[in-house]
């Protein structure tokens, strides 16, 4: 404890230094996955996409990160066994905060598809190996950490392949797939407004003292949903068929993401 107390300032700020090393590499990797396609397809600048998850990135570490913080801080490895020497806890954290960044670093560098979440993950459990000498680590919170890593694709996999099938068959397969995307396009935004909404005010407003009933939740989240149809609604109308590349290609108003 004296070794905190006495270098409290130098453990502070390299805490906030391999943190800002770490964002930087979860900024290099994470926003990529998430804003690559819609940057890629022309829907959305690499400007706009830059501006877009700076926003977003944020609101998600400030309204949803309390939970994912508390996990890795207390959920995989015991505080307790580290109370004889709480420094090796805190230069231990120190430690796997840098290795995370570092390892982020190289796996972008070099193109590889690396995971945050794992590498923060396994950058604690290293920590918890190396100084908890009484193997006091968490494994059922661990084992449903991974177990996650195996369902969650698994059922991103099932769902999407729903929604590709329903895609299909209520636009793409019809004889005028912009007619039918104007017409479905709203219910499938209304669809992601209200379920990312209901995620974030099931999970995220209690950590800023917003506390609504289930109620009330699901009433705030269908108001997102439908005004966020309403803008699909008014952004689709926008898009102009081009009734000479549609000849050379069935699908060229529908996949245009432009709006003249």
């Amino acid at each position: 404890m004296e070794i905190i107390e006495q270098h409290q300032t130098i453990f502070l700020i390299m805490a906030f230094g391999f943190g800002l090393y770490m964002t930087w590499g979860i900024g290099a990797n994470d926003v990529a996955n998430a804003m690559g396609t819609s940057s890629v397809s022309g829907a959305l600048t690499v400007k706009q996409a830059i501006i877009i998850a700076a926003i977003m990135e944020f609101a998600g570490a400030y309204l949803a990160g309390g939970g994912v913080a508390s996990t890795i801080s207390k959920g995989i490895i015991d505080g307790k066994a580290f109370e004889p020497v709480p420094e090796l806890l805190v230069m231990g954290m120190l430690s796997a905060l840098l290795a995370a960044g570092i390892w982020l670093m190289l796996g972008h560098m070099r193109g590889w598809p690396v995971s945050t979440t794992h590498t923060i993950i396994g950058a604690v459990v290293g920590v918890g190996v190396g100084g908890n000498w009484h193997g006091r680590r968490q494994w059922s919170k661990l084992g449903e950490i991974v177990a996650s890593w195996f369902v969650s694709p698994v059922l991103g996999g099932f769902f999407a392949l729903l929604l590709t099938l329903s895609i299909r068959k209520l636009i793409l397969n019809t004889e005028d797939p912009i007619g039918q995307a104007r017409k479905w396009g709203p219910f499938y935004a209304f669809l992601v407004g209200w379920l990312v909404s209901l995620v974030t005010i099931t999970k995220g407003l209690k950590h800023i003292k917003i506390n609504l009933s289930d109620v009330e939740g699901q009433i705030l989240a269908v108001i997102i949903g439908v005004v966020l149809a309403g803008v699909a609604r008014y952004m689709m109308n926008r898009i102009k068929t081009d009734e000479r590349a549609d000849k050379d290609f069935h699908y060229a108003s529908v996949e245009n993401c432009s709006f003249r």
